[in-house]
Formats: structure tokens, C-alpha cells, sequence
């Protein structure tokens, strides 16, 4: 049957004993078998903590444009930085947000052997006229990666597996991402209402904060969309491809898509990405014969072949996302691409 909501899924009841560990778990596999995502709460970020994230976040989008375009993403090759609104694709038509990129604070990779994807690894742009966007950001980041961490390791379990078995991907140079995100009001007619077009993740797990009373989230299940509003303090989580792929398609990751309010309003997030290493391969899970038995396979799609290695989705992701940034920066692998040799 159709779902009218996404499950919710409390985290710290695998603080309350074996019994509550084991149910969590059983909830958490039913979830990302069935739908990809579910709601979040218990994960321990306070009402304070996700106040002062938007409040930051709506400080960045309130700064002259000039003072953005100065870290706008066509500067950086490692593709962090500031879009105007219309300044990325998906599925090749204009997503109308604005929003910053802001990844794992790197040193730029200089070894020219090393393959293309580690392009991606390098430093953010970070606003002068805003220094507090960096302070509230990496503890941002570090307060998601530990609950993306201990999600890792419930699946683990819940998949049969120990609890460690991931732990080898992500223990050498993980790659984060969050996004500010700002979604301005659109007229219901005009085609350009796409907030952001219908994708899947390529990478593991998405942690997503939607701004307190916003909708606008849509998540794709029986051919249908199941809306996903804001819930107070919970995060909506989704699984992306990586983790379809090491599962071998037992877990989903789903298509989904956000549409722009409505005129005269504004919706802003913050989604949280984790990943493993760009040059981690995760590792396909050997799954008990009981879920073995309902495994439906990596899914096959000529146009986005799903690659076990983090950094050939993301930077197959990045360059068609953002071809300002590709034509630019990295012409060599768009002429690549181009000729058929990727």
C-alpha cells in the first residue's frame, strides 16, 4: 500500500537496552528496504543548535551579492563555494535555489597521476564578511558525521554483518558535504518551479534539516510522491547509491525531488552528505539468505552507471551539475566525456 508519511525513527532508543536496539534496527532495515528514508529524531542536536544553524545560514543569504560572488563555486576547481539561484542542473534543467557548498576542509591534491576524482579534495571558500558561518559549520559537520557514524553501524548489524564493516571506507579522509540551501517562492505554472529536480544521492547517507514549517520535499514510492514536511526537530534521512550498491540492491536508494514555494515565501535547509574516502570502495555486503532472498540488484541505467568507488559518482555528479565549474576548470574531462571515454 502506498505510504502517506515517511517512518519515524527514534535514535536514542538503542540507548534503552538489547530489546530497543534490536527493534531499532529492525525499523531502521524495514525503512531503507521499503521506502529510502525516514524521519530522525532522538539524535541529540538541540532545539538551540538547529536555531542557530538557520540563523546562520539566513545571515549568509542576506549578505550583499557581491560579498557572496567573491566565493562563488565557478572560482574553486574542488567545486565548494556559492550558486546563484539557477546556478546548478539536475537531470539537465535549471534548479531554482541559491546556495552554498561547503565539503571537508582539504589540502588541493597536486600528484598528476592521481585520478581525476581527486580533484575534488581541496579547500573551502569561506566569506570574510561572516566568520561565524565556519565556526557553526564544522561543528555542524562533526555532530552529523558521529550520527551518520552510529547509523552506519546499526545498518551493519541489522544487515548481518559486525558492526565495523564500513568502518575501513570511511577511517582515512571521509568526505563530507553540507549545503545551505535557500529556495525562493515560484508561480505554480512556471517550469521553472523545479526547487530541485528528482535525483538520487550518489553516495552513502543524506541527513536533511528543512526549516521549521516548510514543505516542499517529495520522495518518490509506488509510483507515487509522499510529501515530507518538516517535522520539529528531525532530521530526514535517505540512503543514497553507494549504499544500494553494497547491499546489492536490498537497500533503496530513492528518487526524490523538492518543489519551490509558493510566491512571496521562502524555504531554506541544510542538508549533511556522508561519504566514504573518494578513493574507498565499499564493501558489498554478504547478506543473510533471508534478505539475500529480496535483493533487487544495483540498478542499471546506461546514463548513471553506479561505481563502488565514492569519487567516480561524485565527480560524475559534480561535473554535470555544475558545467561553469567543468568547462572552466576541468575541460579535459568534459571533451572526455564528450567523446565517449569516460
Amino acid at each position: 500500500m502506498p505510504l502517506e508519511s515517511l517512518p519515524v525513527l527514534d535514535l536514542s532508543t538503542l540507548d534503552d537496552g538489547p530489546d530497543a536496539a534490536h527493534e531499532f534496527r529492525e525499523a531502521l532495515l524495514a525503512a531503507t528496504h521499503d521506502v529510502g528514508f525516514f524521519y530522525l529524531t532522538g539524535h541529540g542536536l538541540t532545539d538551540d543548535d538547529i536555531a542557530t544553524a538557520f540563523a546562520t545560514a539566513e545571515r549568509f543569504f542576506a549578505l550583499p551579492l557581491e560579498d557572496k560572488v567573491r566565493v562563488e563555486m565557478v572560482n574553486s576547481p574542488h567545486f565548494r563555494g556559492y550558486n546563484r539561484t539557477g546556478g546548478e542542473l539536475t537531470q539537465g534543467r535549471v534548479d531554482w535555489r541559491e546556495q552554498i557548498d561547503i565539503a571537508a576542509e582539504r589540502a588541493a591534491v597536486t600528484d598528476r597521476a592521481a585520478p581525476a576524482y581527486m580533484r575534488l579534495e581541496g579547500p573551502n571558500q569561506w566569506p570574510s564578511g561572516l566568520p561565524e558561518l565556519r565556526e557553526t559549520f564544522t561543528v555542524w559537520e562533526q555532530r552529523c558525521a558521529a550520527i551518520g557514524a552510529r547509523l552506519l553501524r546499526e545498518w551493519a548489524l541489522a544487515l548481518g554483518s559486525p558492526a565495523d564493516v564500513f568502518d575501513d571506507a570511511f577511517a582515512d579522509r571521509p568526505s563530507t558535504l553540507i549545503k545551505l540551501v535557500r529556495y525562493p517562492g515560484r508561480r505554480e505554472d512556471d517550469r521553472a518551479a523545479q526547487g530541485v529536480g528528482a535525483h538520487k544521492d550518489p553516495g552513502v547517507l543524506t541527513l536533511l534539516m528543512i526549516e521549521p514549517g516548510k514543505g516542499g520535499l517529495q520522495v518518490e514510492h509506488l509510483g507515487g510522491w509522499i510529501d515530507a514536511p518538516a517535522m520539529p526537530g528531525a532530521f530526514v534521512v535517505n540512503i543514497g547509491e553507494l549504499m544500494e550498491f553494497a547491499t546489492s540492491g536490498y537497500l533503496k536508494a530513492t528518487t526524490h525531488r523538492v518543489v519551490s514555494p509558493a510566491p512571496g515565501d521562502v524555504r531554506l535547509s541544510i542538508p549533511f552528505f556522508l561519504n566514504p574516502a573518494l578513493d574507498s570502495t565499499m564493501p558489498v555486503i554478504d547478506l543473510p539468505p533471508v534478505l539475500a532472498a529480496d535483493s533487487r540488484g544495483v540498478t542499471q541505467d546506461p546514463d548513471n552507471v553506479i561505481s563502488g568507488t565514492f569519487g567516480e559518482n561524485m565527480l560524475k555528479a559534480r561535473l554535470r551539475a555544475h558545467p561553469d565549474v567543468a568547462a572552466r576548470h576541468h575541460a579535459d574531462l568534459v571533451d572526455r566525456a564528450s567523446s565517449g571515454h569516460e
